[in-house]
């Protein structure tokens, strides 16, 4: 849809930015290309937001909750008609937390 954003929850920025430092300390290269790679799937979401499944781990889920993994780290999203907000970006290691 046309006009709809993306927003970044304060949590998931960060934990997005900490999770590319992280790959950065081994290989700035590989921590490029994850954040571009994640960047590019999110910008996806925007036109077909419904293209993730919906998101397990969120509690009482109408739908607009959706998650996907990737790099293995998993980002969750919610949408609706004007925006995309990315929730939570967190290693697939870790366990695994419902909200």
């Amino acid at each position: 849809m046309a006009g709809r954003v993306i927003q970044w929850s304060i949590t998931a920025f960060n934990q997005f930015e900490a999770a590319i430092g992280y790959i950065a300390e081994d290989s700035p290269q590989n921590a490029e290309k994850v954040r571009i790679d994640i960047l590019n799937n999110i910008e996806k979401v925007l036109l077909h937001p419904e293209l993730y499944p919906v998101d397990k781990l969120k509690l009482q889920n109408s739908g607009n909750f959706r998650a996907f993994e990737l790099h293995r780290y998993r980002i969750a999203y919610y949408f609706d008609a004007e925006s995309v907000r990315i929730l939570r970006v967190r290693h697939t290691s870790q366990e695994p937390k419902s909200y």
